[in-house]
């Protein structure tokens, strides 16, 4: 596949697009943040 092709999500916290990675195959669904940075500071 493509990276082109990769499904791709915003992030809640800085609103940038990030694009799928392969260790979030099984939990794609559950992904919100595009770092764990931005996890990190989900309160702002």
């Amino acid at each position: 596949m493509k990276k082109s092709e990769l499904p791709v999500k915003t992030c809640v916290t800085c609103g940038l697009p990030f694009t799928w990675r392969k260790k979030w195959a099984r939990c794609w669904d559950e992904v919100r943040y595009c770092s764990e940075r931005c996890r990190r500071s989900k309160h702002l």
